[in-house]
Formats: structure tokens, sequence, C-alpha cells
């Protein structure tokens, strides 16, 4: 499918109920902008946004949105807001997504990770009669031992090592129990998860992910710190895998058998090492940034090789990633440098998606 037809996702989206969790976070204000773009009806669950500055009141997506705030583990506040909306089609995004915090809040992980993905399920099986569901894990779910050779595909083993890709893995296996147990006869539920690699863009204000580092860095006139400089990620930038979202719910909704579970990461040469991304970055920001190597030792273990193998998306519905890398990096540059000069961010991020669709 050509993902830059954007009249097909009009088309479909136009009107419709769309619940998104995770509504206030990076991924999910991007999903929402997107959504309202494309003239969705969209009804937002999460808790409040955090950080400052937030993307999410950044965008001003509060005053286009139907939100609840809620704790996704709270099954009773989640289930009168799902009841309420009564969607069409929902995104499962809420998450606790950050690898170095599962560390510090095992079980707050395991909490919201796995039984948020619970509770969203038993909602589409209680109140749910025709319903297109989409929950978004990550690429990190796979068994990874740190002597692959290959990219990862769907048929290999889950087993996420830290507390939040193990989470994510367990999130994923819900999931199947669910399709397989409640909804295997029920052709109106349409159930997928999509395995997304590394996310950049504008207005991720997160702690411990290297592009934020950068950002706050170079404003301040510092020196980047990079802390794995040679782990190598499967980097895109967010619309890339907010666009596949969109087209598997899309499709599955017409064709149910399309309901799987896919890899959305790019092509090999987006793969990366983090150290390559901040040469990147300094590149396109300019203005005398650099960065400098801060390896720590004894570290909380992180994956050093991690790439997808995104033939099944590819194959199923004649996917091709738009942006590569070096576009990724200057689009997510170019969204910080008109924040920090004051620009009208909605119209500017509007003019991101415009352009990643035209």
């Amino acid at each position: 499918m050509d993902l830059k037809n954007k009249e097909v996702f009009k088309e479909f989206y136009s009107g419709k109920k769309v619940f998104v969790t995770g509504h206030t976070g990076f991924k999910g204000s991007w999903l929402c902008a997107v959504l309202r773009y494309l003239g969705a009806d969209v009804f937002g669950y999460s808790l409040e946004p955090s950080g400052d500055p937030s993307l999410y009141e950044i965008l001003g997506i509060d005053d286009e949105v139907k939100s609840t705030i809620g704790d996704v583990r709270d099954f009773d506040r989640l289930s009168n807001a799902f009841r309420e909306a009564s969607p069409e089609v929902v995104f499962h995004l809420a998450a606790q997504p950050i690898v170095r915090e599962s560390y510090k809040e095992p079980r707050y992980t395991y909490e919201t990770n796995v039984m948020g993905t619970v509770n969203i399920l038993e909602c589409i099986r209680l109140y749910s009669e025709k319903v297109s569901f989409l929950n978004v894990t990550t690429d990190k779910v796979y068994e990874n031992t740190d002597i692959m050779d290959h990219a990862f595909s769907e048929d290999e083993k889950l087993d996420g090592y830290d507390p939040y890709s193990n989470s994510k893995s367990c999130s994923e296996l819900v999931t199947h129990s669910y399709k397989k147990s409640f909804f295997a006869d029920k052709t109106d539920i349409k159930i997928s998860t999509a395995r997304a690699g590394n996310v950049i863009g504008g207005g991720d204000f997160a702690v411990d992910r290297i592009i934020p580092d950068c950002v706050r860095a170079v404003i301040n006139g510092d020196s980047i710190g990079v802390r794995n400089p040679f782990s190598t990620r499967p980097y895109q930038h967010v619309l890339e895998p907010i666009f596949v979202y969109l087209m598997i719910a899309m499709e599955q909704d017409n064709k149910p058998q399309l309901s799987g579970y896919y890899n959305v990461g790019p092509d090999l040469d987006c793969c990366v090492t983090t150290g390559e991304l901040a040469d990147m970055f300094v590149k396109s920001w300019g203005n005398g940034a650099s960065w400098k190597d801060l390896s720590e030792e004894n570290a909380p273990h992180e994956a050093a090789f991690l790439r997808l193998d995104s033939s099944k998306l590819k194959r199923t519905f004649g996917w091709e990633a738009k942006w590569n890398i070096t576009q990724a990096v200057d689009a997510t540059a170019g969204w910080y440098k008109a924040w920090n000069l004051g620009e009208n961010m909605r119209e500017f991020t509007d003019s991101q998606i415009n352009s990643f669709c035209d």
C-alpha cells in the first residue's frame, strides 16, 4: 500500500471513533495529531502528560480529543471510558516504555505493561461487537543473546531480557491468548500486534533516550553525552510506524485474515549505532554541536545489537519505508529548532505530516 496516498486513509478514518490508550505520550500525541489530520473522532485514555515540556501540551491535543485521565491498571475507569467511546478502532500504546526505569520500578512496569494489556482486551471482550484492535509493543520482545547475526523475524522466540522488554513480550503473549481463547470465531473482532523499532521525531523529551539527550545538550550549549555509542538500533521517524499502525488497523478491518503479528522496522541502512546517530544529529543541527563518549561501567544491561526483518509487513501490505535515516534525523532536528525558536508547533507538525504524505 502506498502510505503517501493520504486520501485512502482519510476515507477510512474520517468520522471513525478511535480509542487511543497512552494518548498523552510521545508516540500517542503524534498518533492523535495524525488521526485528527485524517478527520477521526479521537478518544484518549492515559495518565497526565509527563515531563516539562510535554508534546501533548505543545500541540494542544487536549483541545481536539475527548480525553480521560486515568491509569490503565484501573479497569473500572478504563472500561467506563471505553464504553462511553464505543470505539470502532483501538490503538493500545499505554506503557512504561523506558528500559532503565524498568530496572528501578519492575513491579510498576509489569503491572502497567501486562495488566494494562489484559484490561484493554477485557474491555473489547466485554463491550465490543465489532472493532479493529492493534497492540503496539516493541522490537525488544525477542530473546536477544547479543550474538545474533541476522535481523529478528516474527516467528522467533519472545523473551525480552530486561523488565521492560520482558513485560512487552508478556503483553504480546497475552494478546495471542485472548485472540485464540475469546475471538477465534468472531470475525468482527480483528486483533494484531506491531513490534516497532526505535523511533525518533520532534517532541520527545523523555529521559534516557538519545535524541532528547542530544536536544537538551545542544540547547544548553553542552557537548552531547552518549552512554552506549556502539549499540546498533533500527531507527525510524515516528511517522513511519504511526502510518503502519493506521494501515494495519484499516486493512484488517476489511480483511480479517490479515490480522497478525508484524515487525515495523526500517531498512538495513537505517540500522545504525547510537554514536552514528549522534554524528548525524550534530551535522543536522550545526552551530558547533558535538558529542562525547560517556560509556558506563556496570551499566544496566541493554542489547548491543538489534535489527528487525520487516519482510512480512512488506509482503502482506506492499509497505515500503518513506524516509531514510538522514531524512528522519533532519526532520527531527528541524522540529526541535522550530520549537526552540518559538514557532507555532501544531502548524509545523501538521506540515511535517503533510510532507510525509505528499
